[in-house]
């Protein structure tokens, strides 16, 4: 891990010491860019000559469709001619047997690989199949929306710790910090206290300008967008069922009036969802879809809600949903004017979008800024929802979205799209995929940011980590 180098970093200072007419907008764009649309894929740049095809007398909703079958048949001609050169140079029927069978497994598994290049643009299975799992690297897969930072931004200024301040911290295993950050692909590790910059390390490939992935940090980020929104009125209350912003969900299923903003936020939505890691599954269509909006569409009501916490990316998406509808506006737009501009962010965030033709922001997971911004976002936190003397998000907010409390929700653990730490009062964290923190001590004025690509150790052993951290830098 390194310090970043003089004059790398944005807004700071040194020490001397130290809606609904937003969805026809788009419904409208996505008609009148169909034929484009069209012209530009794969398969008919490949193939211009089927002039009835690139006519786009078959909508882009069949391609994927249409292109699986001609991947589809494609293979099985190309098996069954491989079967048949086998059958012919081969003697032995057990061996020839085998020997199929290796050939037609070959072209199904090449096939599908090629199927799923073609069609990155257009099913959340093959951009599972040729991604796999989900990584850090996922910030440049992904189109995304630039979220503006403006002109007044709020100074960090460098005020490094002691020498051997963080020596006593210790992950479980009995690693030093230094040593479990090497080992985990710490990619950046920022700690605050106010605005001081006590430490400010990055790994190699990145540095104080990089614009990192949080993953489920994006919750923690939408949420207080949401908390925003209320607060200007653009939402009316966390008590607002659903259907009210979202009124087709209805139509399917008249128990999605139950459903409350408020248990989307909290996790207790009684939505249907299961993570199983397969590219069909509820975590990976949440998570790799090119139609968000579509999918939110698609989620199913389980049980009654307000009863059971359950980990559910179809509540963020349905969150995002409604703030589109109820602001009209883009995600990345609104949190830009409402959020990152006002909380003084030092540069330029995005929001990752599900493709480059629906454009719909990946509230679940895909926000993306620099490390110092983060700690930034976590300072906001700490102060009340307050920056520089702007009250950016109401102190009411921020208390509620970061309390343990279960008397309008059942995890104490849990609240507005925020984790709580239960066991230092008054502390909370934002946690994505792979070991992204945001660590939030208001009592004491720390934040600890860990970004990286993978965890090392079990997320609750970085929860300790971090908390050992800000009791470290307390004692300081």
């Amino acid at each position: 891990m390194r310090s970043p180098p003089a004059g790398a970093r944005s807004g700071r200072s040194t020490g001397a010491g130290v809606g609904s007419g937003l969805g026809a907008g788009v419904r409208s764009a996505r008609d009148d860019g169909r034929r484009a649309r069209c012209e530009r894929h794969t398969f008919f740049r490949l193939r211009r000559r089927w002039r009835t095809v690139a006519r786009c007398r078959t909508s882009v909703e069949e391609v994927p469709v249409l292109v699986g079958v001609l991947v589809g048949v494609g293979a099985l001609v190309v098996a069954v001619l491989g079967v048949v050169l086998v059958r012919r140079l081969l003697r032995g029927r057990v061996l020839r047997v085998l020997a199929s069978v290796l050939v037609v497994v070959a072209v199904a598994l090449v096939g599908t690989r090629a199927w799923a290049q073609v069609m990155l643009d257009d099913a959340a299975a093959a951009r599972a199949i040729a991604w796999r799992e989900a990584d850090t690297g996922d910030v440049h897969r992904f189109a995304s929306h630039p979220v503006a930072a403006g002109d007044d931004r709020l100074v960090l200024r460098d005020a490094p710790l002691p020498p051997g301040a963080l020596d006593g911290v210790r992950a479980r295993d009995g690693r030093t910090l230094d040593a479990l950050l090497a080992d985990t692909g710490t990619a950046a590790f920022v700690v605050l206290r106010g605005s001081d910059v006590l430490v400010e390390e990055y790994g190699p490939g990145s540095a104080a300008t990089t614009l990192q992935t949080s993953f489920s940090v994006a919750k923690s980020v939408l949420a207080t967008v949401l908390g925003i929104a209320v607060d200007r009125g653009d939402v009316g209350s966390l008590d607002d069922p659903v259907t009210a912003y979202v009124p087709e969900l209805a139509d399917r299923d008249p128990r999605f009036a139950d459903v409350t903003l408020r248990h989307l936020v909290t996790m207790s939505s009684g939505l249907a969802y299961e993570e199983q890691g397969l590219p069909w599954s509820d975590d990976s269509v949440t998570y790799y879809s090119p139609d968000l909006r579509a999918t939110a569409l698609s989620a199913r009501v389980a049980q009654e809600p307000g009863r059971t916490f359950l980990y559910n990316n179809y509540n963020p998406l349905l969150v995002g949903l409604v703030l589109e509808r109820a602001t009209g506006r883009p995600l990345a737009e609104y949190t830009s004017e409402v959020l990152w501009q006002p909380l003084g962010a030092g540069a330029d965030a995005s929001w990752s979008v599900d493709s480059v033709r629906h454009g719909f922001a990946k509230m679940e997971s895909g926000f993306n800024a620099t490390a110092l911004d983060y700690a930034r976002l976590g300072y906001l936190m700490a102060h009340e929802g307050a920056v520089d003397g702007r009250q950016v998000v109401s102190s009411t907010w921020v208390a509620q979205a970061t309390a343990a409390d279960t008397t309008t929700d059942p995890a104490a653990r849990y609240q507005y799209f925020w984790w709580v730490d239960t066991e230092r009062d008054g502390r909370f964290y934002g946690h994505g995929n792979h070991g992204q923190f945001v660590y939030v001590d208001p009592v004491t004025d720390v934040v600890v940011v860990r970004l990286g690509a993978r965890y090392g150790v079990e997320p609750d052993a970085w929860v300790g980590v971090l908390r050992e951290v800000a009791d470290a830098v307390a004692a300081s």
